[in-house]
């Protein structure tokens, strides 16, 4: 049976719907940088989206292939996350969806090593017939931080968030997203296929002590 992050790694992936404090370990990522409003049709960020998978599936599939990854283990393919911010302001405006910068990101699994994933982005390129080039290989170490698991619609999410930032205040923390601490989410949640009431994202935010 392919080992699934989301299983064996409760913790990290099926967060209650109320917030708790975890400590992440750093990780490798599939990662394109970009900016604008995600729900532009076309736009810059569904077609990160496409070029993030084009490259987990050729590692994926490598097992097929000639290029034999050493330590290489039948796997799931870890969900889509994002790190998210907006220049100058304090916390997220969802009001200006343009004005996101944004990291969309898929967790590698520990044995893709950096030659590993150059030898994807070349075999992907030359079988897709398209330019991977804005993918990179990305580690985030994120530490401690505060989660919950939203259920509904991303415009909701504020009232999560206040929950959570209430949370630590009560137990003796700090929020601490800086510009190397980013607001980051989890989408557990098929968007084109759950209505979006229903959509599964866990919210994680970096924390200090105060």
């Amino acid at each position: 049976m392919a080992f699934d992050y989301k299983k064996e790694y409760r913790e990290f992936y099926e967060p209650k719907n109320t917030p708790s404090i975890v400590t992440i370990p750093s990780m490798n990522y599939l990662a394109v940088h970009g900016h604008g409003d995600p729900n532009t049709e076309d736009g810059e960020y569904k077609r990160a989206i496409g070029l993030l998978y084009g490259i987990a599936f050729t590692i994926k599939m490598s097992k097929k292939g000639n290029h034999q990854i050493e330590g290489y283990f039948d796997y799931v393919v870890p969900p889509l996350e994002g790190f998210w911010w907006q220049d100058g302001v304090d916390g997220i405006d969802y009001a200006h969806k343009e004005n996101f910068q944004w990291i969309s990101v898929i967790r590698l699994p520990d044995f893709v090593t950096k030659k590993d994933f150059e030898w994807a982005v070349e075999e992907a390129t030359k079988k897709k017939k398209t330019d991977f080039s804005k993918v990179e290989f990305f580690t985030y170490d994120e530490g401690e931080c505060v989660q919950c698991m939203h259920i509904g619609s991303y415009d909701d999410e504020p009232a999560t968030v206040a929950l959570m930032h209430e949370f630590i205040e009560q137990q003796g923390y700090t929020l601490d997203i800086t510009d190397r601490r980013l607001h980051h989410e989890i989408y557990l949640s098929d968007v084109r296929k759950v209505a979006p009431e229903k959509l599964k994202t866990v919210i994680r935010h970096p924390i200090r002590k105060r």
